[in-house]
């Protein structure tokens, strides 16, 4: 499978809420790099990110648009995050079920037929207002 399908496959899984489906797609050592915070290495690591994820958010990706590079490793797509906050996350503000719509993008990079780096991107402040408002 080319990597820009490896990577419409994880995201088909997110949007239907299947961790395993994406997890199944990721190097054991695969680099979780968060818009915020420190890197994570390592599919333990990131399976307590989506379990801490799951816990605070639900979410729903919109308006995907994905781009690959000439040599088909790295893929980075746009997207809209369609949101609702159901838990307080730690160091944010306090989670009432705000929802929220907020852009995004993420870079990807695929070596044999995995996942091998996640780089994700979006605007803490404007979340921060939409959830506010």
């Amino acid at each position: 499978m080319e990597a820009i399908e490896i990577v419409k496959t994880y995201y088909t899984h997110f949007n239907n809420g299947n961790w395993e489906g994406m997890q199944s797609l990721l190097d054991e050592n695969v680099r979780h790099e968060p818009n915020q915070g420190e890197p994570r290495t390592g599919l333990d690591l990131f399976r307590k990110f989506q379990e801490h994820m799951e816990r605070c958010y639900e979410e729903t990706l919109t308006d995907m648009v994905f781009f690959s590079e000439p040599a088909g490793r790295r893929v980075a797509v746009e997207f809209v995050v369609n949101g609702i906050y159901k838990a307080t996350d730690d160091g944010l503000p306090e989670a009432k079920g705000q929802k929220y719509v907020l852009p995004a993008a993420a870079f990807l990079e695929v070596n044999n037929g995995k996942i091998t780096r996640i780089t994700t991107y979006y605007n803490l402040p404007l979340w921060e207002s939409l959830i506010q408002a």
